[in-house]
């Protein structure tokens, strides 16, 4: 296998715009077709945050603020090791079938994916075993429920990185059904069935049972994503040389590996520093003040994870025009979806958080600070999986490790002084340097940016029904549910009235193609 097959020259035919009918109707097919992936996605996004929302409701409620922080504590470790485990494979699983696929070469495919799991496999286990007998001396506040989690490290690192090969091939339905329902569903349940027994019963359980109910549901995704896969995969009837694929996946994989893992720390290891600098009841308050943010992650990564192989196609023959098309209206498109929520949050902080309980309502400025870092984040859309699927993974390396210093050095800093609001800094900043840089680099390099007539006018719209129209109902003075039904008036109209401006047929036509 050459070289020139991994990385073609880019040429000046493939980065001007199709010209041929054939091809624009090839180009109006991709951006389709990501767009039903992504409406799957966003479905299974929604279940996803009302579950884990409805869990993060039932243990802020059953457990009291200090067992909560203790459970949020050790599911944070565990998403974190978790991550270091898939070695960022994540994205590379999807990257390597999908542009196999495009160079005309798929008989790789099965050894790209041996190349790819059997490492995660290895370290996931390492890891497991090491968290088993270093939570004590490590993690003291919260061990019980830390070490009951990694007893199953290596099943829920290779349940996630299954599910990203079964995007690879274009397969966005395991991902939805799976990771996005059975598991959250299967985790709301297992702690709706511990609540209410522990109130019937009239007993108190510690965090390690309700850990144990949030675990469990990554069996049957990891079962299942191995079965599809397995079905999936075509061995070659005879040995295919593979000299430079090992080498290439994991040149283009390592920088990916560390970044994905300083992602889940810029993500994670806030909850962790709260609970050791400031207590388990400050961790437990700033756990569920962030916790709209996994809503609009969600939402995120619903419509990464369907652009993702066909941006890898795209970039592959260097078709940039085409890239930032869809770069752009899947841009415009999360913005549509999580805009309104980071606005409302803004508006009714005090609201969201009297939800939980009275103990967490002086997180209200915490709220406050990490929704605007979510508006800003969001408005830059999925710009590092776009600088990923270009082929800097290297860059999209050093932007983390930045924003991941910047966050842990104002955390040690304010943590002890502010507490929640503190970390609450510290993330916000760290959330707009991980998304300006990568948007500077991707137009200075690439020519690609995200904010289209589309962006824009989502931006404006959603601005206007949830930040504008809200805030006058509280100046004149009307009722708490004045500002969010006027605001869904005001934006359902100019959906109607932007839907072109907006490119919704799109998304209309993949929901018909979704229907057949």
């Amino acid at each position: 296998m050459s070289e020139d097959l991994l990385t073609p020259p880019p040429t000046d035919a493939a980065r001007a715009a199709p010209k041929s009918p054939a091809q624009r109707a090839e180009r109006h097919a991709g951006v389709v077709g990501a767009a039903r992936g992504g409406l799957g996605n966003l479905a299974g996004a929604f279940v996803a945050g009302a579950a884990g929302f409805g869990v993060t409701w039932l243990v802020a409620r059953g457990l009291g603020p200090a067992s909560a922080g203790s459970f949020f504590a050790a599911t944070s470790a565990f998403v974190l090791f978790s991550s270091v485990a898939r070695l960022g494979t994540s994205t590379a699983l999807v990257y390597w079938p999908a542009r196999l696929r495009a160079q005309g070469r798929p008989e790789l495919i099965a050894a790209c994916l041996r190349i790819g799991l059997v490492p995660v496999a290895i370290l996931a286990t390492v890891l497991g075993v090491t968290l088993w007998f270093g939570a004590p001396h490590w993690f003291p506040r919260f061990e019980a429920p830390l070490r009951t989690l990694a007893l199953l490290l290596p099943v829920a690192a290779l349940a996630e990185s299954l599910l990203a090969a079964t995007r690879g091939y274009r397969m966005m339905r395991p991902t939805v059904l799976l990771d996005k329902i059975v598991k959250p569903a299967g985790q709301l349940l297992g702690v709706a069935i511990l609540a209410a027994f522990a109130l019937a019963a009239g007993v108190h359980v510690p965090a390690t049972g309700w850990a144990v109910a949030w675990v469990l549901p990554y069996i049957p995704v990891f079962v299942f994503s191995a079965i599809l896969l397995w079905r999936k995969v075509e061995v070659p009837s005879e040995p295919v040389a593979e000299e430079n694929l090992g080498r290439a996946f994991w040149r283009f994989t390592a920088p990916r590996a560390l970044a994905s893992c300083a992602q889940t720390a810029l993500q994670r290891v806030d909850v962790l520093m709260v609970a050791s600098l400031a207590g388990l009841v400050p961790a437990a308050a700033y756990a569920v003040a962030g916790r709209f943010i996994v809503v609009g992650q969600l939402a995120n990564g619903a419509i990464s994870q369907a652009v993702q192989p066909r941006l890898a196609e795209m970039l592959s023959v260097d078709d940039r025009a085409g890239a930032n098309r869809l770069y752009q209206l899947a841009t415009a498109w999360l913005v549509l979806v999580s805009w309104p929520l980071h606005l409302m949050v803004l508006d009714y902080a005090d609201f969201y958080l009297s939800v939980f309980g009275p103990s967490y309502v002086s997180a209200v400025p915490a709220v406050r600070v990490l929704a605007v870092a979510m508006l800003i984040a969001t408005g830059c859309g999925m710009v590092d999986i776009v600088l990923s699927m270009a082929g800097r993974t290297t860059w999209n390396l050093m932007n983390v490790l930045i924003a991941l210093t910047t966050m842990v050095a104002i955390d040690l800093y304010l943590i002890p002084r502010l507490g929640a609001l503190g970390a609450a800094i510290g993330l916000a900043a760290a959330v707009t340097v991980n998304n300006l840089l990568p948007l500077a680099q991707l137009g200075w390099s690439m020519r690609l940016h995200p904010f289209g007539p589309a962006t824009r006018t989502a931006m404006l719209l959603a601005m206007l029904s949830f930040g504008v129209v809200p805030w006058l109902t509280r100046q004149i003075g009307f009722g708490l549910l004045a500002g969010p039904i006027c605001g869904l008036v005001v934006y359902a109209t100019g959906l109607r009235l932007f839907s072109g401006r907006l490119e919704l047929a799109v998304i209309l036509a993949a929901r018909r193609l979704r229907a057949r």
